[in-house]
C-alpha cells in the first residue's frame, strides 16, 4: 500500500507499505461457491463417462471412434440440429412478432395454441405422423422435432418483446429506417439473448432426443448410443460416443454464448413508457391466421387425431384401461415433475444469477457445466446416477429423490436460461437505487430483483416440470420399484404393440402436460404493464 503524507513545504512524501488485498463482497463469494457446487452436481454424468472411458484401453477407444460410421453419425446429428434450430428460430421469432407487435385478432388465444405443442412428447408426435403418413428419415425427424420445439423459441421471444423498448424503435422509424431496419437495429439486440437461449434449448434437445429419431429411423448419435447399450451391451463404446455428444453440447453452449452477446439496454427501464402501436396487417391478417392454424394442425392435429383413432379402435375388453391406475400414474407424474422442477430451480439460481451479473471465466464455466445434462441422452444420465447412487449414496438408489435429482440435472439448462435471461432484464440501476435508499443486498433481491424477474423464473420452473412429465429413459432406470408414470406405462404398452390400450395414457399425458403449458403461457402473456411499473 502506498502511504502519502503532506509536508510543511506543500509537497508530498510517499512511503511504501504492505499492499492490501481487495476482497470480493461476501455475497459474491457465497454466490460463486453455490454456483460451483451446483455445477459439480450437474457434471456427475460427465464424470461417469470419463471414468468409463478411462477404464478402457486407449486402442479400443480409438478404434471405436476413429471410423467412417462415427463421422456419418456426427454429420447426421449436426445436420439435424442445425436444421431444426434454424427453422425454430425463424418460425418462433415470426410467431412472437405476430402475437406481440401486430393487430392480429385473437392474439392471446393464438399464444395458448402456439404453446400447446410443448405438451406433446416428441415420440408421441412421431408416432402420430408414422400412423398417418409415410414420412421417415431426416425430413420426418426434422418435421416432428421442429413442430415440437418451436414454442421454446416463441415463448421467451414473446416475453422479451413485451419488455423491449418499443419507443426506441419508433425513434428509429422517425429517422428514416424502415420497419424491418428498425427491428433489426433496435429491437433485435434487446430480444436476442432470450431468443438465442430458446434456440440453444432446441439445439440441445435435438442433440439428446432418442424417441423421435428412432421412430423416424434416422441414424443419429442418440440412436447409436441406445443400440450400443441395449443391443450390443457395449457400455464402453456407448460411453465414448456419449463423450463426443457431450463435447458437441459444450461447443453449442459456447457458440450460443458468443452469438448471444450482452443484453442491449436502450434508455432507462423505469422511465415513462408508451404502449407500442400495433402494426396493422390489413389483408395479410388472413395469411397470418392461416399460417398459425397450419402450425397448430401439424403439431397438434396430427398426433391427437392418430391417438383418438386408436382410442376408438379398442374392440375388446382386454384393452380396457382402469381409471384408478390411470389416475395413480397421473398423480405420480405430477408429483415427480414438480419435485424435479424445484431441484432444478435450486441448482439454477446461483448459476443463472452469476452468469447474468458477472462476466467472468467462472460464470462461463459453471453455465457451460449446467448444460451438460441436456446434451446427453436420458439413458446416459440415468446410468451415471445409478453409478453415483451405488458408489456414494446407496440409500438414495431407486428413491424418488434420486429421480427428482435426475430431472433437475437433465433439465437444468431450461431453468438456468430462464433465470439468466430474467435477471439480465432487470436493470442494475434499479438495484443501485434501492441500495442507496438503505436496503441490504438480501432485501434488494427479495423486494426488487426477485419481484421483477419472477415471471420469467416461474416460467422456467413450469417448463422444467412440463419436460419432466414427458421424460422416459432416466425414469425407467431410476424410478422406485412399483412406481409408474404416464410415460413409463405408455412405453410398456407400446413396446408390446398394445397401441389401443396405450392411447388413453398418451392422451392423459398430453392433458396433464397441457396444464403447465397453459400456466407457462399465462406467465408470459400475463399483465400488460412492465413488471417495474408494479413496484
Amino acid at each position: 500500500m502506498r502511504t502519502v503524507r503532506f509536508t510543511a513545504a506543500g509537497g508530498t512524501e510517499a512511503t511504501l507499505g504492505p499492499r492490501r488485498r481487495v476482497r470480493a463482497p461476501r455475497g459474491r463469494v457465497v454466490l460463486s461457491a453455490s454456483a460451483v457446487v451446483a455445477a459439480v452436481l450437474a457434471s456427475i454424468p460427465l464424470v461417469y463417462l470419463v471414468v468409463r472411458v478411462a477404464q478402457a484401453e486407449s486402442a479400443v477407444i480409438v478404434d471405436a471412434l476413429w471410423n467412417v460410421r462415427i463421422a456419418t453419425l456426427m454429420v447426421n446429428t449436426l445436420g439435424l440440429v442445425l436444421a431444426v434450430s434454424a427453422a425454430s428460430l425463424v418460425v418462433g421469432v415470426a410467431t412472437a412478432w405476430l402475437l406481440v407487435r401486430t393487430d392480429l385478432p385473437g392474439r392471446r388465444a393464438w399464444l395458448v395454441v402456439s404453446s400447446l405443442p410443448l405438451a406433446v412428447p416428441s415420440y408421441v408426435a412421431a408416432f402420430g405422423w408414422i400412423a398417418t403418413t409415410d414420412v421417415r428419415g431426416f425430413w420426418g425427424a426434422f418435421l416432428v422435432l421442429t413442430l415440437s420445439n418451436v414454442p421454446l423459441v416463441t415463448l421467451p421471444t414473446v416475453a422479451a418483446l413485451r419488455l423491449s423498448h418499443a419507443a426506441s424503435e419508433d425513434v428509429a422509424r422517425t429517422l428514416g429506417r424502415t420497419r424491418w431496419q428498425a427491428f433489426i437495429e433496435v429491437t433485435w439486440p434487446q430480444i436476442r439473448p432470450a431468443t438465442f437461449a430458446g434456440v440453444l434449448l432446441v439445439a440441445l434437445y435435438v442433440l439428446s432426443d432418442f424417441g423421435a429419431v428412432a421412430l423416424m429411423r434416422y441414424q443419429a448419435f442418440t440412436w447409436a448410443i441406445q443400440v450400443a447399450y441395449e443391443s450390443l451391451f457395449d457400455r464402453t463404446l456407448a460411453a465414448a460416443m456419449s463423450v463426443v455428444l457431450a463435447v458437441m453440447g459444450i461447443v453449442l453452449v459456447a457458440a450460443e454464448r458468443r452469438v448471444r452477446g450482452d443484453q442491449a439496454r436502450l434508455g432507462s427501464m423505469v422511465a415513462a413508457r408508451t404502449a407500442p402501436v400495433p402494426v396493422p396487417l390489413g389483408r395479410w391478417r388472413w395469411l397470418a391466421h392461416g399460417g398459425l392454424a397450419l402450425g397448430a394442425l401439424l403439431s397438434l392435429g396430427v398426433p391427437l387425431g392418430a391417438l383418438t383413432r386408436f382410442l376408438f379402435l379398442r374392440a375388446d375388453t382386454s384393452t380396457a384401461v382402469r381409471a384408478d391406475a390411470l389416475a395413480a400414474d397421473a398423480l405420480s407424474t405430477v408429483g415427480l415433475a414438480v419435485t424435479g422442477a424445484l431441484v432444478a430451480l435450486a441448482l439454477a439460481l446461483p448459476i443463472g444469477i452469476l452468469a447474468a451479473r458477472f462476466r467472468s471465466r467462472l460464470a462461463s464455466v459453471t453455465e457451460a457445466a449446467s448444460y451438460l445434462g441436456l446434451a446427453l441422452p436420458g439413458i446416459v444420465v440415468g446410468l451415471s446416477l445409478v453409478f453415483f447412487a451405488l458408489s456414494v449414496a446407496p440409500m438414495l438408489y431407486q428413491s424418488i429423490w434420486m429421480l427428482a435429482f435426475a430431472y433437475g440435472v437433465l433439465f437444468l439448462p431450461k431453468a438456468v436460461g430462464a433465470v439468466r435471461s430474467s435477471i439480465a432484464q432487470v436493470e442494475p440501476g434499479v438495484e443501485d437505487v434501492a441500495r442507496t435508499l438503505g436496503s441490504t443486498p438480501a432485501r434488494v433481491w427479495t423486494r426488487v430483483t426477485a419481484r421483477i424477474a419472477w415471471p420469467g423464473i416461474g416460467a422456467g420452473v413450469l417448463l422444467v416440470a412440463l419436460t419432466a412429465m414427458k421424460e422416459l429413459p432416466a425414469t425407467l432406470l431410476l424410478r422406485p420399484t412399483g412406481t409408474e408414470t404416464l410415460a413409463t406405462s405408455l412405453w410398456r404398452l407400446t413396446s408390446g404393440t398394445a397401441y389401443a390400450a396405450a392411447a388413453p395414457y398418451a392422451l392423459a399425458l398430453i392433458a396433464v402436460a397441457a396444464v403447465p403449458a397453459l400456466l407457462l403461457t399465462r406467465e408470459v402473456a400475463g399483465g400488460k404493464r412492465h413488471p417495474e411499473e408494479t413496484l
